[in-house]
């Protein structure tokens, strides 16, 4: 049995004779061979070791004002321990919303990092298969898995594909996707999943309903 401490047996017990002595009501005005609060207060704790307590048991039996102060002090002690209790739930709640918090953050940051916007609102229209020499490369990383493609200025709403293709004609990739108008701009998503591709130079192929294929210089990192 642990010296610091109470079995549920030996608190029953306790309890029991407390409850004799108050069911007794013996007075005592004169507060004869009382103990002290600090005494009161470490076994209504439970911090006073048993074989300490136990001298108490016969007056504390025939006391009813002792056992009075017990009874406050047990509800005392009783009510630090439901705050502690709730303050320790309420920091790990608060613990746990914040790490929430901050993995819901990364998931975001994450997500934001895998979408990139192509950017064709300026581009030429090349017809065919060879993208405008003089123009720069779109530059993609190959970790984006969903491209927001602006197409070029005066393209309709519809159906649209897409292909990325090597410079000898090999495909890489084909997706296609629904433009829509917004402000007078043409764009689309599109997921496509290029990890696995060789970091390089490729052409980027657009058409519309099956028409012409206009090819845009990529530069996948």
């Amino acid at each position: 049995m642990n010296a610091k401490g109470y079995s549920t047996r030996d608190e029953r017990r306790l309890l029991d004779t407390f409850g004799r002595g108050l069911l007794k009501e013996f007075p005592n005005p004169e507060r004869s061979g009382c103990p002290g609060a600090d005494v009161l207060k470490r076994i209504a704790s439970r911090t006073m070791p048993l074989n300490e307590a136990e001298k108490w048991l016969d007056h504390l039996g025939s006391c009813s004002p002792c056992y009075g102060d017990f009874s406050e002090f047990r509800k005392i002690h009783e009510l630090r321990q439901k705050r502690t209790l709730l303050a320790i739930a309420a920091s790990i709640l608060i613990a746990a919303s914040i790490a929430g918090w901050v993995l819901l953050q990364r998931h975001n940051e994450s997500l934001v990092a895998q979408t990139t916007v192509l950017d064709l609102r300026n581009r030429s229209l090349p017809r065919g298969t060879e993208p405008n020499p003089l123009e720069p490369p779109l530059v993609v990383s190959r970790a984006a898995v969903r491209w927001n493609i602006y197409l070029p200025v005066g393209s309709s709403e519809g159906s649209y594909e897409i292909r990325i293709v090597t410079d000898t004609g090999v495909l890489l990739l084909a997706a296609s996707g629904d433009a829509k108008l917004v402000s007078g701009i043409a764009s689309f998503p599109v997921d496509v999943n290029l990890q696995s591709a060789s970091p390089g130079r490729y052409n980027l192929e657009i058409r519309k309903n099956a028409g012409e294929w206009n090819s845009f210089p990529l530069l996948l990192r």
